[in-house]
């Protein structure tokens, strides 16, 4: 993890390995930029002009030796027309900046965001260095490549106009929130013969000592003794023990109701009786991500230390193929009481979150979101961009969508509606856990909205941006940590 701190120092005369300072198109100097050229006597210019440096987002220009300038070397980034930087520009910029101070091995930098918006400009280059620098090596076999995949930046300071303790503030919890991200990746990209429910129940002890939450961690014996038959109905087929976990932060009286954040935790889910194809079938290790993504924001909101209670309950355990399995029409009772015939294993999510949902009642919760990688449908709807929102409140999804906005962390509403519950209808029990190919993440919303009926509730379906699949950007995304954390900073 980057240190992350702030400057209030001159541009040239700041002693580190690199500043970096904004050009807007046209060869229009930021004012950091500005001070640079005067001290280098136009130096600068001269070099922005020599090389045709377009000023549009995402171009840098590196200058090494600039004279009157005490750092080694000066970094100039696009920052397009005079408009302020978007939220995504400045993301990207932050990202640039890491990876080309990792490749010339630098090992600090500072950075003089530009004027016009500088702090959240500074929010969001902490989090696109924090996703440069961020790296997967704990089952990398070798010691020297691990070392040699490492990367340089240990440091990235923010040269702001004049200190102030807004910017301290904001740049914690970015900090925080990076973090956060970086945990999510963490626990997402862990292959699933060792992210396991009992590592999930391990990973949340740990976060209890290091980050002040108090965790409550069952095993299979505790979870029957809910009569949580729906989750237990998952992992039947599996070798692997279940675990159900509650993480519970306190930073305001007892009697004010607690945020409570529910993750889908399948460690591993082959589809269970009604067996996947084996085709990308690896990817199904992120099926824990709902889970990833409350540790994630468990983890900020302990070093953000907001006055808020917030409750983090994941619900984990594997969905594997057995004769112990469930079979396509079992019937199982949840822990509201409501019967279930699964008519389909491999809609397991849904099974596991509806016993998480009745549990969250007894918080009194003044909202309850729900993170999952729910449905493929929601994938062929919306794709890897907004991930999907549905909601019992518009108070509610409107506060998740204006974080998602301001954050570059998208949601898109879908529909949640009586009409859509006939499709759930069965001859053999209160309800099917699927219904037709048609509307997919809708009906899979609506199995879960029969379990959210005292609360404000809210599900966010991130199977289509929670991960990358392929490529050389494989991996967990860690989202939507980001923008769940900005929720939670908007309800102080």
């Amino acid at each position: 993890m980057i240190d992350y701190s702030l400057r209030t120092e001159h541009p040239s005369t700041t002693k580190t390995d690199a500043v970096a300072v904004a050009v807007h198109e046209g060869h229009r100097l930021s004012w950091a930029a500005q001070e640079i050229d005067k001290a280098s006597k136009g130096a600068l210019a001269a070099a922005v002009a020599a090389a045709s440096f377009s000023g549009r987002c995402g171009a840098l220009l590196p200058l090494l030796n600039v004279p009157g300038v005490a750092a080694k070397r000066v970094y100039v980034f696009g920052a397009g027309d005079e408009k302020p930087l978007s939220a995504k520009d400045a993301r990207g910029a932050g990202r640039a900046l890491a990876a080309l101070a990792n490749e010339q091995s630098i090992a600090e930098l500072c950075v003089f965001p530009i004027a016009d918006n500088a702090k959240m400009i500074m929010q969001q280059m902490v989090l696109g260095s924090s996703d440069a620098c961020y790296r997967f090596d704990e089952t990398k076999g070798t010691t020297a490549k691990r070392a040699a995949e490492k990367p340089s930046l240990k440091r990235v300071r923010f040269g702001m106009p004049a200190a102030d303790k807004d910017s301290g503030s904001l740049l914690k919890v970015a900090a925080a929130t990076a973090s956060g991200i970086e945990y999510t990746k963490y626990l997402g990209n862990l292959p699933p013969n060792h992210c396991t429910p009992k590592r999930l129940g391990d990973e949340a002890k740990k976060l209890a000592k290091s980050h002040g939450l108090k965790v409550t961690v069952m095993d299979r014996k505790q979870i029957e003794k809910l009569g949580m038959g729906s989750f237990l109905s998952v992992t039947n087929g599996s070798e692997e023990p279940p675990r159900f976990i509650v993480m519970e932060y306190s930073g305001a009286k007892k009697t004010d109701a607690p945020t409570v954040f529910v993750g889908k935790g399948i460690t591993f889910d082959t589809g269970g009786i009604s067996l996947k194809p084996a085709g990308d079938m690896d990817h199904m290790k992120w099926d824990m991500s709902g889970a990833g993504t409350v540790f994630g924001v468990m983890k900020a909101v302990g070093e953000i230390k907001p006055k808020q209670n917030i409750v983090g309950i994941v619900a984990a355990c594997e969905n594997m193929p057995s004769g112990k399995a469930t079979k396509p029409g079992d019937v199982f009772t949840s822990m509201s009481g409501q019967t279930i015939e699964v008519l389909n294993t491999d809609a397991e999510g849904r099974l596991i979150l509806c016993d998480a949902l009745t549990y969250a009642e007894r918080f009194k919760p003044r909202a309850v979101i729900d993170i999952a990688t729910l449905t493929g449908a929601c994938v062929v709807a919306l794709g890897g961009v907004n991930a999907g929102l549905f909601s019992t409140s518009d108070s509610l999804a409107n506060a998740i969508i204006d974080s998602g906005k301001t954050m570059n962390d998208r949601f898109w509403r879908l529909p949640l509606e009586d009409d859509y519950q006939e499709a759930l209808n069965s001859n053999f029990a209160d309800m099917a856990n699927v219904a037709g190919r048609e509307g997919g993440a809708i009906t899979a919303a609506c199995f879960l909205w029969r379990f959210a009926k005292k609360f404000d509730w809210a599900h966010l379906d991130i199977a289509g941006v929670a991960y990358k699949g392929s490529g050389k950007e494989k991996g967990a995304t860690g989202r939507p940590v980001a923008a769940l954390v900005n929720y939670v900073m908007t309800m102080e």
